[in-house]
């Protein structure tokens, strides 16, 4: 028998019933323990309970909004009593159903199914709206209308899927969550005014719906269902839009309605506002001070939800690109908690809330794997400078990193490339005239490090790296020309000083040429400057690594001295042989491998999960993968636009033995979690989520 989506996507997660979700996080073993850790802290809510998370339209972010495979994976990746949330709107015949606006064109294939059917014209709150709106379709209309996509930039691989247009009965006879069900309801005037009762609905759908909350930003729209479902009733949520905007019934501002919290306290047990009425921005992006209304509404006996959390949507510079710094902001800053927060990611607001709630820096690691920085804490400063790599270690590296260049008076110093034009403002100085052609290096002209000298050097100004710029994205520009480059000996003394490092890796490429070409022995250079600095004569406990990817290099440091040596596969491998292993062996302790060399993809999404790290492990060889960034471009759509996600997937389900990083600081709180890692009962299978669901998304297409 051929199982629908829904009840596919149910058989796989509960055949893997031992994984269960704690961000990231896997891992249904410890559901109990969780529940109890959440209950014991100290939440500064309204009740004291730990906050909501309310899933909009389900796992919106990556599922069509309102499908019920998006209410489905909401419920199997969020903590268990995740509210779903469903936008009501009424069709031509009075019927509920689950959809995110009063368009259906926005987020289905209406006019692909009715493309002779001219859009109509409705006046919205004052507002003239052109489109393909419900209350022109019956129910059976809409029998062959899918749900899509209503973002974009977002995946187009579920749009074929055949995800019918749902009511919020059925949703909730197919769903039937613990958390019970969140009704939006958006216009109600508007339906009014076409003669459809939605609290007449409501007031219907709530004798076989768990209706736990009913929101709307229309006054009017409570007065009148003020009363109607009785002491045990859903609680009633004032929804605040942008506050310049003019409620309908009041016809003053949101803005001003926001001063006057017990009036809405008169039909309200609740607020739902943006996020930008709590933290709000600078015109730069950075966060200004939290405003008081979390304590103001407490005080007034109202709980406060938020809204407008998505994890593939730019935020504050301040959160780095990590979507759970952000969440962790309004549920965990020492000052107040926000009673809920509404989610196109659920998965990430419940890690947040329960994983990474009320964890310090100094906190117990409970994971066992090397954060290495990339050029230091690269994603917030320019990399290689002394910001970056101070706020490396305070962030919580392991391990260090300096890319050895050579200026040309023989000073080997910490850069990111050869070439100055990549990492400095170079290109503005007088400087520029002494852009050569090395064939060896690159076909293009470079300002070289080898054709100035280091005096010459550190007075450049350097530059923050910005890999996805052409997506608009760019990182902490306050910072952008911030910090000062730091010379091999200069990073080894900081490195030595720090209480918390473990290590140092030393990268050292280009070395023939410079040898051969420009007379610099890198190699020497390097060796000299660690005994300079104490690394050689045991005055220091701070484990040393070279890396390269020229394996004559690796030998040399070896022959001369006992420091680890880390092999560094610049290709992607899918495979590897006994034979290129035992290599390997002779000449490195460790090796360096993409992430794709661990699993591939295609199209954006996991493909497969390769041996790469087993083999090599299995012959004693640690692995450490490269790159991990937080920008959610980065990754794959497996990992639900979050950075934590990928790490638990490649440090758990794969094993690898380190991240090497760009943002240490996402890491090493992975590593802080209580409840990040357990294992599985004798004999039954670990999979991280992601693993989990690279299987189920090209099934679920076939599934059609």
């Amino acid at each position: 028998m051929r199982l629908s989506r829904q009840g596919y996507l149910r058989e796989v997660v509960m055949r893997y019933s031992t994984v269960l979700l704690c961000g990231v996080v896997l891992i249904q073993l410890f559901s109990a323990q969780i529940d109890a850790q959440r209950s014991r802290s100290r939440w500064q809510t309204l009740s004291g309970d730990a906050p909501l998370v309310i899933a909009r339209g389900g796992f919106s972010g990556l599922l069509p909004d309102s499908s019920l495979d998006a209410y489905s994976l909401a419920t199997q990746t969020s903590v268990a009593d995740v509210v779903l949330w469903c936008d009501v709107q009424l069709t031509k015949d009075g019927v509920g159903i689950c959809f995110p606006d009063l368009n259906l064109a926005n987020a289905s294939t209406i006019d692909l199914v009715y493309p002779n059917h001219k859009p109509k014209s409705y006046p919205v709150n004052g507002v003239t709206r052109q489109g393909w709106f419900t209350i022109d379709f019956s129910l059976g209309d809409l029998q062959n209308v899918s749900l899509i996509r209503g973002i974009l930039s977002r995946s187009d691989k579920f749009d074929g899927n055949g995800y019918a247009i749902s009511t919020i009965q059925n949703v909730a006879e197919q769903i039937s969550p613990q958390g019970g069900f969140w009704l939006n309801v958006q216009h109600d005037a508007f339906y009014e005014q076409q003669n459809l009762s939605m609290s007449s609905f409501l007031l219907s759908a709530s004798t076989t719906v768990s209706i736990y909350f009913i929101s709307s930003p229309e006054v009017n729209f409570f007065m009148k269902i003020a009363g109607s479902f009785g002491r045990n009733g859903p609680s009633f949520v004032f929804q605040f839009l942008e506050k310049e905007d003019f409620e309908p019934t009041t016809n003053q501002t949101y803005g001003s309605i926001l001063s006057n919290l017990t009036f809405v306290k008169t039909f309200a047990s609740g607020i739902l506002v943006p996020k930008s009425y709590i933290l709000p921005l600078n015109d730069k992006r950075y966060l200004l001070p939290h405003t008081s209304l979390v304590q103001d509404a407490h005080k007034a006996g109202l709980q406060v939800y938020v809204s407008g959390f998505a994890n593939d949507v730019d935020i504050a510079y301040n959160y780095s690109s990590d979507p759970v710094s952000e969440y962790l902001s309004f549920v965990d800053n020492g000052n107040f908690s926000v009673d809920g927060m509404l989610s196109d990611f659920p998965l990430t607001a419940s890690s947040s809330i329960d994983c990474f709630s009320h964890i310090g820096r100094n906190a117990t690691k409970h994971v066992d794997f090397l954060v290495i920085s990339k050029n230091g804490a690269s994603g917030d400063y320019p990399g290689c400078t002394d910001l970056a790599y101070e706020n490396a270690i305070k962030d919580g590296a392991d391990v260090i990193d300096c890319s050895v260049q050579m200026s040309s008076d023989g000073i080997p110093f910490c850069s990111s490339s050869i070439d100055l034009k990549d990492t400095t403002m170079v290109v503005q100085t007088p400087f520029s005239k002494r852009s050569t052609t090395v064939p060896e290096i690159s076909p293009n002209g470079g300002i070289y490090t080898f054709n100035l000298t280091w005096p010459e050097i550190q007075n450049l100004t350097p530059a923050i790296s910005n890999p996805y710029k052409v997506y608009d994205m760019v990182r902490n520009p306050e910072k952008r020309n911030a910090g000062k480059l730091m010379s091999l000996s200069q990073f080894l003394g900081l490195a030595k000083n720090s209480t918390t490092l473990s290590g140092v890796l030393i990268s050292v490429d280009n070395a023939a040429y410079l040898r051969e070409k420009q007379g610099l022995d890198v190699v020497k250079a390097v060796l000299e400057t660690l005994t300079e600095s104490g690394y050689s004569n045991g005055t220091t406990t701070t484990k040393v690594m070279i890396q390269s990817t020229n394996s004559s290099v690796l030998v040399d440091f070896k022959n001369q001295s006992k420091y680890e040596t880390v092999y560094r596969i610049e290709e992607t491998i899918r495979d590897i042989s006994d034979s290129a292993i035992e290599d390997i062996k002779k000449f490195a302790n460790a090796v360096v491998i993409n992430k794709v060399s661990v699993f591939p993809n295609s199209d954006s999404f996991l493909s497969k999960h390769t041996n790469v790290v087993e083999r090599l492990q299995k012959s004693q060889l640690p692995v450490y993968v490269e790159l991990f960034q937080n920008e959610f471009v980065a990754q794959a759509y497996d990992f639900f636009a979050d950075a934590t996600v990928e790490i638990n997937t490649y440090t758990y389900g794969a094993s690898i033995n380190g991240t090497i990083t760009e943002f240490p600081f996402t890491a090493a709180r992975y590593k802080r979690t209580p409840s990040t890692i357990a294992q599985a009962p004798s004999g039954q299978t670990r999979l991280t989520l992601s693993l989990l669901l690279s299987a189920i998304f090209p099934l679920t297409l076939l599934l059609t």
